[in-house]
């Protein structure tokens, strides 16, 4: 009896101690954040910092003393408690911003990539922020208030109490909340657990509830042009599609550290000015092959609309896509595609935590030998795919010393970390330069290019932010800025009619962005269609006629 009476409580003293939990402890980061962006030059900022979690605790008690009714009340904070600790956690540990293309990232993940971000710490973290209170709170016996009426009349006169009390805040410092998340929209991003809430809400809405999924048929008027049917050789364009690459850290763009030195004795055309259309592979990928600019890009249609390499099968050019990263996004679905993860490669190419990106070029040479036909091969990298990018290069190949060799990325030391990535920059670089090598062998039944930019960048704890997937528009450079680079062998150049030295001069002044890809690729492989804008087309300023 005595133990029961511990665990005993009021039921409105249970909502009052939830909402005061889940300020506290839920969204103690949201509110320290908030604090930092106060400008406390006046005596009323003080007041108003304080009025912050007053804000919270209110909203909380309000909303529970309306929806946490008896016989829903425990599962249902039972779960808000769980998904509030996992929020938080990678809110703190990474800098992740919580909303609804984070929440697709969640749902389209692999198991590789999810097995990677559960960590000790990680686990620790929910043991104590979300399981024990869970535990606590299912234990607890709720007296309920008799009769029923009144409990709810008590109820409806908290939630009273509590808005009218936020309504009287809002009254004196309207212009502060207002000014706070103008100046900083991605703080309201960071209250738990509405931010995962929102963030699922839309991403149901959006995969399964919105209207008509019925396939879009693009570019079905496709067809090759003159240039490619005049040339003495099959066309060839191979697309190296990078994972996680941020151009600060390509030697090719100018950063300090030779993190290049294959590519840069391969004649390559390096764009030093290149911009992703998201920061995360689930919106980068389908938008760049939708056909569609970042500006107007619509997820929505673009998965069940057809896309670039659908019109590339339409013209009669042979597709194939090789993956290493965990999916395609939709973009390959209804072309030639190979997980090339599914082969189960001996090590070193393959382990436990994934194939090294090397693992693209295993036999492709066979089927270059068989192909007959203008074609266009796609390589989509696991690239510095984070946490682990110790595990993005093979262990003996590591100049950069010493290293972060832990998926525990925000507990190491950060000239570690930067060399860690590094180091699965130089890989790509090699693995880029033997894909040319290759390549090179086929010249004599080829005209041949090569693409490769990488899908976003990657965040290594500037800002206090790890990883990507921070919304576009508030996200740092080190997530939008990435490296994008070309190839053209001297037969494709005379094939096309591209004058290569305009190609560099360009590429070292212009800015370029992922919307480029769709009708750059049309160009470089003579695809004539009505939905072809040669203004998007890299390339089409420097063909001559």
């Amino acid at each position: 009896m005595k133990i029961r009476s511990l665990l005993s409580c009021h039921e409105m003293t249970f909502t009052l101690l939830a909402a005061l939990w889940f300020t506290a402890v839920g969204n103690g980061w949201f509110i320290w954040r908030a604090w930092q962006l106060i400008d406390y030059q006046r005596i009323v900022s003080y007041l108003f910092a304080l009025s912050v979690p007053l804000v919270l605790f209110c909203a909380f008690t309000a909303l529970f003393s309306l929806f946490a009714l008896p016989w829903i009340r425990k599962p249902l904070l039972t779960l808000l408690l769980l998904v509030s600790a996992a929020a938080n956690y990678f809110s703190v540990s990474y800098g992740t911003v919580i909303d609804t293309n984070m929440v697709q990232n969640v749902f389209e993940t692999n198991c590789q990539e999810a097995l990677a971000l559960i960590t000790p710490r990680y686990l620790l973290w929910m043991l104590l922020a979300g399981l024990l209170p869970a535990v606590l709170l299912c234990s607890l016996h709720i007296i309920c208030q008799r009769p029923w009426w009144m409990g709810l009349a008590l109820r409806l006169a908290t939630a009273l109490a509590a808005l009218a009390t936020i309504l009287l805040i809002a009254a004196f410092f309207f212009k502060d909340y207002a000014s706070l998340v103008r100046n900083n929209k991605p703080i309201v991003k960071l209250v738990t657990p509405a931010n995962a809430i929102s963030g699922v809400g839309h991403y149901v809405q959006d995969r399964w509830f919105s209207g008509s999924q019925a396939l879009v048929r693009l570019g079905e008027d496709a067809r090759t042009g003159p240039r490619i049917a005049a040339a003495d050789k099959k066309t060839l364009v191979v697309l190296v599609l990078g994972e996680t690459a941020r151009a600060e850290n390509f030697s090719l763009g100018g950063y300090g550290r030779n993190t290049n030195p294959k590519l840069a004795r391969q004649d390559v055309i390096y764009f030093p000015r290149a911009t992703s259309c998201g920061t995360e592979t689930a919106v980068s990928v389908p938008c760049m092959f939708s056909g569609m600019t970042r500006s107007h890009y619509d997820a929505t249609l673009a998965r069940h609309r057809e896309g670039l390499l659908d019109v590339m099968a339409h013209a009669g050019v042979s597709v194939l896509w090789r993956e290493n990263d965990g999916g395609c996004k939709g973009a390959c679905n209804r072309v030639p595609h190979t997980d090339m993860t599914q082969w189960q490669l001996p090590a070193p190419r393959c382990g436990t935590e994934g194939c090294l990106d090397e693992v693209l070029l295993y036999r492709l040479n066979h089927y270059l030998d068989g192909l007959d036909n203008n074609g266009v091969v796609v390589l989509h990298q696991m690239g510095s795919h984070g946490p682990a990018y110790y595990r993005r290069y093979p262990a003996g190949e590591r100049p950069f010393t010493p290293t972060c060799d832990s998926h525990q990325i925000q507990l190491c030391d950060h000239q570690a970390l930067v060399n860690t990535y590094d180091n699965s920059v130089r890989y790509t670089d090699s693995m880029l330069s033997d894909t040319l090598d290759l390549l090179k062998g086929y010249g004599d039944r080829f005209n041949i290019a090569l693409i490769y930019l990488s899908d976003h960048g990657e965040s290594l704890g500037e800002h206090g932010m790890y990883l990507h997937g921070a919304p576009w528009l508030f996200a740092p450079s080190q997530q939008t800025h990435i490296p994008f680079l070309m190839w053209l062998s001297p037969g494709w150049r005379q094939a096309m009619h591209v004058d290569g030295h305009c190609v560099s001069q360009r590429a070292a002044r212009e800015a370029v962005s992922q919307d480029n890809l769709f009708h750059t690729l049309l160009g470089m492989l003579d695809v004539h269609t009505r939905i072809y804008q040669p203004q998007l087309d890299i390339l089409a300023a420097c063909r001559q006629s």
